[in-house]
C-alpha cells in the first residue's frame, strides 16, 4: 500500500512540473500510473497533496483543510489521517453534487470548489458568476485559461496555486 501511495505521489510531482497542455500519452510508466486511477481518486490526492495537514494552529481548518461548519464538532488534535481522508472524500463529494449538470467537469469543478468556494464559480455572496462557468453553460469547453485564473490570493497571483491549478487540470479534465 506505501508503495502505490509513494508511486502515486511520484507521479503527482512529476505531473505538477509538466504543462497541463503536453499530452497525456507522453512520460514514463510511472508518471501515467496516476491516470489510470478513477478521477475521484485522483480529486482526492491532488487535494490531499496540496492542501497539506491542517493542525490546531490553522483554525478554522483541520485535516486535510476541511473547514469547520456550524455545529461539527470535529477536533484537529484528535483527528486521525484516516478520518480526515474520509472528511475530505465527504466534502469532495459535497462538492462535485453542486456541479453535477456539467457531467464530465464536475469532478474538476467541485475540486476547485473545495477550494476557493462554490459562490466564486456559480455566484451568490457578492460575486457574481464565474467566467469559467458562464462559458461551460454556453457550451464551450474550451476552459484552461479561465480554470488557471483562479490563483490568486488577497488580489496577487501565487505561483504555488498556479502549479495547484494546472495539476488539476491536468488530472482532471476530460477531453
Amino acid at each position: 500500500m506505501m508503495r502505490v501511495f509513494m508511486a502515486i505521489l511520484c507521479s503527482l510531482l512529476a505531473v505538477c512540473s509538466v504543462s497541463a497542455q503536453i499530452s497525456r500519452q507522453e512520460g514514463t510508466d510511472r508518471q501515467a500510473a496516476i491516470y489510470r486511477l478513477p478521477l475521484m481518486e485522483r480529486a482526492f490526492l491532488c487535494t490531499r497533496y496540496f492542501e497539506g495537514w491542517h493542525d490546531q494552529s490553522c483554525y478554522p481548518y483541520l485535516g486535510w483543510g476541511h473547514r469547520l461548519q456550524k455545529g461539527e464538532r470535529y477536533s484537529a488534535r484528535t483527528m486521525t489521517k484516516r478520518q480526515a481522508d474520509a472528511l475530505l472524500r465527504k466534502d469532495l463529494r459535497k462538492f462535485i453534487a453542486m456541479f453535477r449538470r456539467f457531467g464530465a467537469d464536475s469532478i474538476l469543478l467541485g475540486t476547485l470548489a473545495f477550494n476557493v468556494g462554490p459562490a466564486k464559480l456559480l455566484g451568490g455572496n457578492g460575486y457574481s458568476k464565474s467566467t469559467l462557468i458562464r462559458k461551460l453553460e454556453a457550451g464551450d469547453r474550451n476552459i484552461y485559461r479561465e480554470y488557471i485564473a483562479f490563483c490568486n490570493y488577497k488580489g496577487k497571483r501565487h505561483a504555488m496555486l498556479l502549479k495547484r491549478r494546472k495539476a488539476e487540470f491536468a488530472l482532471l479534465y476530460v477531453p
